[in-house]
């Protein structure tokens, strides 16, 4: 882990930012998107080929990894459930060690850094050590899911709402969520990280009076080469979760009807033949 140096017994480092040179370091949150480099903004791409360190999620793909200058540091933080290499606090600590070191720092997050991505947790740990930080967003994951699958998360005759919301509380369980206005129809609901909690969700979604007819969409690895989709229904979302390992978001709402098998048909056949 990097400490924080004593400014006064060190040599400023000139770190060449946008032209200018800098004997301070900063933060660039980025979003690096959903897995498809191709899905990578402009400016997110920019900041990755300007930095010193690369502070990354596991789920950040190669591909994306491999635009970064040859010789920035990578370091990987994946956070998987159960699994954490470093906890959020010694991120925390990381960044701000860097930045004070006078290193241009990326903080590269899969999808967006303020979409359940911890981005506000870092930015106010950079704050209080007064640490410039910048946010470059990125493409959440529910865009790319719904896009690839022809499935609109807002549609004017059948979803005039989408809700983002997460899959398992910050202690690991069920989330507590408002469940009977998740549960009106006519609006779309997005659950990210929720697979291995699809049949408590499920259930309490019917049990709010959400039909279980619904219609339903699971993607796995959106937008990446190995994306997985299942298209079924709010009572068949545990059935359908239960094919996939993740990560995986599953989307429930009356547009969902307009989600197109693609990539489905191989994981249904799957699916009938574990029935027969």
């Amino acid at each position: 882990m990097p400490q924080p140096h004593d400014r006064s017994k060190r040599t400023d480092r000139l770190v060449v930012l946008d032209g200018r040179r800098q004997t301070t370091g900063a933060v660039w949150l980025v979003g690096a998107g959903p897995g498809d480099p191709e899905l990578l903004t402009l400016k997110a791409l920019k900041a990755l080929q300007a930095a010193d360190v690369i502070v990354h999620d596991g789920l950040v793909s190669d591909e994306i990894l491999a635009l970064a200058p040859a010789g920035a540091r990578r370091i990987s933080v994946a956070k998987r459930k159960s699994r954490h290499s470093y906890s959020q606090d010694e991120i925390n600590r990381m960044l701000v060690a860097f930045a004070l070191d006078g290193l241009r720092v990326v903080r590269l997050k899969g999808g967006d850094p303020f979409i359940f991505g911890r981005g506000g947790e870092e930015l106010e740990a950079c704050r209080d050590a007064d640490v410039d930080c910048h946010v470059i967003p990125g493409v959440t994951a529910a865009l790319a899911a719904s896009a690839g699958a022809g499935a609109p998360l807002t549609h004017r005759g059948s979803a005039q709402a989408v809700t983002f919301v997460t899959g398992h509380a910050a202690s690991g369980g069920e989330p507590d969520l408002d469940w009977a206005s998740l549960a009106k129809a006519n609006q779309t609901v997005v659950i990210y990280m929720g697979l291995s909690m699809a049949a408590p969700i499920a259930a309490r979604l019917m049990a709010a009076g959400r039909a279980g007819s619904t219609p339903a969409l699971i993607v796995e690895n959106a937008s990446r080469a190995d994306e997985r989709r299942v298209v079924t229904t709010l009572a068949g979302l545990a059935e359908g979760a239960a094919a996939l390992s993740g990560p995986a978001l599953l989307i429930v709402g009356e547009a969902m009807a307009l989600a197109q098998a693609g990539a489905t048909v191989e994981l249904q056949s799957t699916l009938l033949e574990a029935r027969a």
